[in-house]
């Protein structure tokens, strides 16, 4: 399909409500024309954590409104759009039903093609959005939720090289966070603790290194950090500031190890196959972290391939890369009815075994 294509995205998997407006034009890079998020951070404080029955009531109440925002920052209207992209899946169920059922009622009231994508999939295509690579590249998905190498073969070919059997990087430093009295989202707070730190004090584990492959563990590494401050607070009958920051430096470091060592033996298996021109790409809310982002950038030019990182602002949940998606799925003649269903689960690779296990609602990743 040669032509210029508009797709407004819509985004509600966890707790950030977004919609956006993109361009692509034949042979060119996409165009973010608008991006519009609205975070539930406040609503969420008080709870240490993402309420489920909570997001989905913002998601309902304020989906409209980022639609219309990104419509007029875009200086565009519905007519002008070539078809509608939402989240499918996965996420919090009660999220993506809101923005299912919202795109469902855009699709169906502006005779627009209506497309479900996988929210795996925005983040693992979102390089091509900013640089128009080719494939096949190795993706590090590492957020809240996840942390996966995939080998990214095409707009829907996805090979699974390894992936975390517990606690994904995000969640881990979230827990991490909860443990040292230091305020959500996690990732942030410990990283801006973890500057005046000093990573040697703790011999925080290493999970995994000891074996082969690329799976990821940072469940034992969590109860290790739990175990080393109950240590500090009956020595001492509390924390002190820099017991905190060398905690977190520590545990940081641990995270950055762990990485480091699993992507080189990504790196092996996909240099491996002789790709024309290698890249290693990150994406994923973790990968906003400067430590993370530095060390793995090295690890790539040590393998010989050039390292992608985008924005930090793609690097969130974000529409831009759901429209994106949307317009990559077009083009090859991806589309959805109204039975398009809202999945709590969804893995881009449907045929490696499950790393978290199964049930009733299918693999968890």
């Amino acid at each position: 399909m040669d032509r210029t294509l508009i797709i407004l995205g819509i985004e509600s998997s966890c707790d950030d409500t977004a919609a956006a407006v993109v361009r692509q034009r034949p042979g060119q890079r996409g165009e973010i024309l608008s991006s519009v998020v609205f975070g539930q951070g406040d609503l969420h404080a008080a709870f240490g954590g993402i309420v489920p029955e909570i997001a989905a009531r913002a998601h309902a109440e304020k989906l409209d409104i980022a639609v219309e925002q990104a419509l007029t920052e875009a200086d565009m209207a519905l007519s002008d759009m070539d078809a509608v992209a939402v989240t499918a899946g996965p996420g919090l169920i009660g999220g993506v039903l809101s923005g299912v059922m919202c795109a469902k009622g855009i699709a169906a009231g502006a005779r627009l093609p209506l497309i479900g994508v996988n929210h795996l999939a925005g983040h693992a295509l979102t390089p091509r959005l900013i640089d128009g690579i080719a494939f096949p590249y190795l993706m590090l998905l590492v957020s809240g939720g996840h942390c996966q190498f995939l080998l990214v073969r095409g707009v829907d070919s996805f090979l699974r090289l390894g992936g975390t059997i517990d606690d994904a990087p995000g969640e881990a430093f979230d827990k991490a966070a909860r443990l040292l009295g230091l305020p959500q989202p996690g990732g942030p707070s410990v990283e801006r603790e973890a500057r005046g730190g000093e990573a040697r004090r703790f011999a925080l584990p290493r999970p995994l290194l000891d074996r082969p492959g690329c799976d990821l563990s940072f469940s034992g590494l969590k109860t290790a950090l739990l175990r080393a401050r109950n240590r500090l607070v009956e020595a001492q009958g509390g924390l002190r500031h820099q017991d905190r920051a060398d905690l977190c430096a520590g545990f940081q470091a641990a995270v950055v190890d762990v990485l480091a060592e699993k992507s080189r033996r990504a790196l092996g298996e996909y240099m491996a196959l002789g790709p024309a021109e290698p890249v290693f790409a990150v994406a994923g809310g973790v990968a906003a972290n400067k430590a993370i982002r530095t060390e793995l950038e090295t690890v790539s030019q040590e393998a010989g391939a050039r390292f992608l990182a985008p924005p930090i602002a793609l690097c969130t949940d974000n529409a831009a890369m759901i429209a994106w998606a949307g317009i990559e799925r077009y083009r090859q003649g991806g589309r959805d009815d109204m039975s398009l269903a809202a999945r709590p689960r969804w893995p881009l690779d449907s045929r490696s075994p499950a790393l978290l296990g199964s049930g009733r609602k299918g693999a968890k990743a």
